[in-house]
Parts: C-alpha cells; sequence; structure tokens
C-alpha cells in the first residue's frame, strides 16, 4: 500500500496490537480465473519465536480455501477505527478534508488444514481470543456433533512474511492535533478510538 515514512510506526507494536484488537480480517487471494477471491474473517494471531502466524477458517462451501491450496501466496488486511477529519481543525482556511485510519497490510503463505485434531485446537484459540467462558460448552457438546461441525469447516494457516502497518492520524499537521483530538474524543466511537491512538503515538500529551 501507499505508505508516506510519517504513516510508518516504527516497529511491528503497532501492527501486533491491531491485528488482535481488530481481528476481523480481510483475505485476499486469486481464484482460478486470476480474479482476486476476497473472505472476511475473523484471525487468531500466534507468535512462534520469530515468525508470525494468522490461524482462522471458513466453510467447506467456501472455495476460498481450494485457492489457497492451488495458490498458496496471499494477502490479508486489517482494517481499525477510522473517521473523517474536517479542515475545521486547522487554525487556517487553505486546507481540505481527508480521511484518518489504522490499516495493516500482511503478506502470507498459506497452509490448509483439513484434520479434525489440529482444526479443534485451532478452534480453541478463537474460542480463546473472544470468548473463554464457551470454551466449557463446546468441550460439553456431543461428540457426533462437534464432528459435523468440524467437518463443514477447512481451517488454514498463515505465515506472515511481509508486515506493513498505516497509521494515518495527521501526524504530520501538527498544528491540528489539539482540535482534532478534542472534536474525536467526543465523537463517535471510531472518532473516539482514534483519539486514544493519537494518546499511544504521543500526538497528544495527557496533564
Amino acid at each position: 500500500m501507499y505508505l508516506p515514512s510519517h504513516f510508518k510506526p516504527h516497529d511491528e507494536t503497532h501492527a501486533l496490537a491491531l491485528m488482535r484488537e481488530h481481528p476481523l480480517a480481510s483475505l485476499i487471494s486469486q481464484d482460478e480465473e486470476g480474479a482476486p477471491y476476497v473472505s472476511h474473517l475473523p484471525l487468531h494471531l500466534q507468535q512462534r519465536d520469530a515468525v508470525m502466524v494468522l490461524q482462522g477458517h471458513c466453510a467447506k462451501a467456501n472455495p476460498h480455501w481450494r485457492y489457497l491450496q492451488a495458490r498458496p501466496h496471499a494477502l490479508v488486511t486489517f482494517m481499525g477505527p477510522q473517521a473523517y477529519l474536517s479542515p475545521k481543525v486547522y487554525p487556517d482556511l487553505a486546507r481540505v478534508p481527508t480521511w484518518n485510519y489504522l490499516a495493516v497490510h500482511a503478506r502470507v503463505q498459506a497452509t490448509v488444514i483439513d484434520n479434525t485434531t489440529d482444526k479443534d485446537a485451532l478452534l480453541k484459540s478463537l474460542i480463546a481470543d473472544h470468548e473463554p467462558a464457551y470454551a466449557d460448552q463446546w468441550r460439553g457438546l456431543d461428540g457426533a456433533f462437534q464432528d459435523q461441525m468440524l467437518s463443514a469447516i477447512v481451517a488454514f494457516e498463515l505465515r506472515i512474511t511481509d508486515l506493513q502497518c498505516k497509521l494515518k492520524l495527521n501526524q504530520h499537521r501538527a498544528s491540528s492535533h489539539a482540535a482534532l483530538y478534542a472534536m474525536y474524543r467526543q465523537g463517535t466511537p471510531e472518532e473516539q478510538a482514534l483519539a486514544g491512538w493519537m494518546v499511544r503515538l504521543g500526538l497528544i500529551a495527557l496533564p
């Protein structure tokens, strides 16, 4: 993606945080005709020493897993908070509107998983991310029903080979920061989240 230096973080910490805090990703690869094919899926980030892996699954009826099996190079994108930026945050009038957003792009190498044991372990990772209390209910379900549910999905691991993170919060326009923060912190949930990121990135120092 287009990534000016002033919107690029110095390390991977913020990218990892965004992937964990906003796990619904767009998985993009090629179909049989070479056209882009997109699935929107929650993904679990796992770090294995120096290797980062995204784990997820799709319905067996979704042909995407076949495309990954045939062409394992893919792109995964995550979108964090995003909101309109009004030119009224500037002290002068010679300005135009824009849009602030946080995004991560990860190039990945896919491995398809279709055995029951590994799929069950992957599901437990996703349950632990989003509803740990459900783990007991899942374990208590009838074995035949569990097998039926597991047979209806195909899991995969996506090894990250390249990672880009864009934090577009008007960093290069310091004169706008105070007014932008004041506007965002009283706005929509998305705007409030961006206000929080302005603090995290040190654009605003709270008393």
